[in-house]
């Protein structure tokens, strides 16, 4: 177990009276009487976890959903603020004046 060894092909003879024959996949070379292998390399079945980031939680579609709300909600009034009062309110009123768009002038691509 963690190591890794050549695949070997044994095959065992009826007419021989159980007489067994080993050889290596690979080469085809036939091994000696007795079955000896050496391990070619450690073999690693599982990988290591990755440690917890918070770059990577950041990082996440999640994150990144969590990052654009929260500079919406906190960013976004700020700018309001900053606008010049009676321009705020001639924009709400062209606001009120224009009628609701309908889902049918959408589909027509009139706004």
């Amino acid at each position: 177990m963690g190591y890794f060894f050549s695949p070997v092909r044994v095959d065992v003879s009826a007419r021989l009276h159980g007489q067994v024959r080993a050889s290596l996949i690979e080469t085809g070379r036939v091994l000696s009487d007795a079955l000896i292998l050496e391990p070619l390399k450690e073999e690693q079945y599982f990988e290591k976890r990755e440690p917890f980031s918070v770059l990577g939680l950041l990082k996440s579609p999640m994150g990144l959903m969590v990052g654009f709300m929260l500079l919406a909600v906190f960013v976004l009034p700020k700018l309001m603020d900053s606008i010049d009062p009676e321009e705020m309110k001639r924009v709400q009123e062209e606001m009120r004046n224009r009628p609701a768009p309908s889902f049918s002038n959408l589909l027509q691509g009139r706004s």
